[in-house]
């Protein structure tokens, strides 16, 4: 009998009690270990990259390998999975994506255009840190540009606008209702979060501005996570969309834009607040 058979065997034995079911997803299991045992064990410090994201099919972005991982990177990050100042070493995100030197490479610059990455003579790359600078920056600016377009969409606005920010606020609502406790992380709520912040100011007609929005809503994505995570309480968000809605479709700009800079604003105080010892001095 040779090696593999004895094996197989074995297997047989081990899980004779076992259901069905169990039996093939535990010899199923047992064979890729066996299979792979002869290849290098990464580092604890190697498994941290092999996130949930870093496993799913190319195919549900049907993009190009570098778009894949750029996207797969940008979501660790803006969650936090991935840590502010954390070092982005070739040789574990290789390990973790079967990708090559040159193909990280493009992911990774893709990602320090977006300010999410920094790049380091001599020392690589690492996750973008979080400083008082940088959120103070983000958080004026978005202001700014936030209020430039809901005003605009306040005056040029028709039903069809109107209908948008109530639906999209409508489903952000029901989200809230079937997901307990803090629902800011949940990939769910981010897009409908962002939808209706995004039909709110869709009436701007900036193709220039939306595309600055976009960016700075992103990069304003990590500190929303950091104030999730450290706040002792969790802030009425339902109320404050509801109360910017109102007052959008009430077409009381003065109203409206006080509203969208008191919203914003919060989250910055709550960094400062509750998660200062995460920033860093610029």
């Amino acid at each position: 009998m040779n090696q593999h058979s004895l094996h197989e065997s074995t297997l047989q034995k081990l899980f004779s009690k076992i259901c069905p079911i169990t039996k093939i997803i535990a010899i199923a299991v047992m064979r890729r270990h066996s299979a792979t045992s002869r290849r290098h064990q990464p580092a604890e410090s190697e498994v941290h990259y092999m996130t949930a994201s870093a496993v799913k099919s190319r195919k549900e972005f049907g993009k190009t390998l570098a778009v894949d991982i750029t996207h797969r990177l940008r979501q660790d990050i803006v969650a936090c999975r991935l840590k502010p100042g954390e070092p982005l070493k070739f040789d574990a995100l290789k390990l973790a994506f079967g990708a090559s030197f040159t193909t990280l490479r493009e992911a990774l610059t893709s990602l320090t255009a977006d300010g999410l990455v920094v790049a380091e003579e001599q020392r690589g790359f690492r996750v973008a840190p979080v400083t008082s600078d940088d959120l103070i920056d983000i958080t004026q600016t978005r202001i700014l540009i936030e209020i430039e377009l809901l005003s605009r969409s306040i005056t040029n606005g028709g039903d069809d606008w109107e209908i948008a920010v109530m639906s999209t606020l409508h489903r952000l609502g029901r989200i809230e209702e079937r997901l307990p406790g803090n629902h800011v992380e949940n990939p769910e709520w981010q897009i409908a979060h962002r939808q209706f912040h995004e039909a709110l100011v869709s009436c701007g007609r900036s193709p220039t501005l939306f595309g600055i929005r976009a960016s700075l809503f992103e990069r304003a994505e990590r500190y929303r996570n950091l104030s999730a995570m450290f706040r002792p309480q969790p802030r009425d968000k339902v109320g404050e969309h509801r109360a910017i809605m109102q007052a959008a479709i009430a077409r009381d700009t003065n109203l409206a834009t006080s509203l969208i800079d008191q919203h914003i604003r919060s989250t910055s105080d709550n960094v400062v607040k509750y998660a200062s010892h995460l920033l860093t001095e610029s």
